[in-house]
């Protein structure tokens, strides 16, 4: 079966936000190029590491001499985007995930992979491998400013989780905690 490749070479929208409450949220990657909207379900893990690695490798592009890529070391105010999700409706669940840099275009690009039943065998198992026998796949290409501007946004909601608590470390839910201190 041929792969089915939900393709945004320019989105006009590309964010990671989440639906539900804190404890019980739903991560997701949604991508919008004009009508078309892609939402792909995320862990919370793989949102953090997302963000981390966009930052890294816009972090090692500006210290090329020069910035050819006109890598912005902050936010640009214009790329802010602190509004919701438009209308999710899942594509898949992210398995296997890439991260990669385009130098003719400038562009950091994002594979997604749906999640398979070998994904749940081997965490470690290589992109080439969970994408070959992928039905569709997500393909995300970013100018920097548009990444930096992602990638401060996925920190920020990562960040906006439960409260965890001072003593013990565990995350605080909103009807309680019950504090398991360590024994000395």
């Amino acid at each position: 079966m041929p792969t089915r490749v939900h393709e945004f070479a320019w989105p006009d929208r590309v964010v990671v936000g989440t639906v539900g409450v804190p404890g019980a949220r739903t991560f997701y990657l949604q991508v919008r190029a004009g009508a078309q909207i892609v939402s792909v379900t995320l862990e919370k893990q793989q949102a953090a590491l997302l963000a981390e690695k966009i930052d890294e490798i816009l972090d090692q592009l500006s210290t090329v001499e020069g910035n050819p890529y006109s890598v912005p070391a902050g936010t640009p105010i214009e790329l802010v985007d602190n509004d919701d999700l438009e209308a999710v409706q899942e594509q898949f669940r992210a398995g296997s995930m890439s991260l990669g840099w385009d130098p003719t275009t400038a562009q950091v690009l994002i594979e997604a992979y749906p999640i398979t039943d070998a994904d749940d065998d081997d965490v470690d198992e290589s992109v080439e491998e969970g994408g070959a026998d992928a039905s569709e796949m997500l393909l995300v290409r970013m100018p920097v400013g548009t990444a930096r501007a992602f990638a401060k946004r996925t920190r920020e909601i990562v960040g906006a989780g439960r409260p965890t608590c001072p003593l013990c470390g565990y995350p605080v839910d909103a009807d309680g905690h019950t504090c398991t201190l360590p024994e000395a």
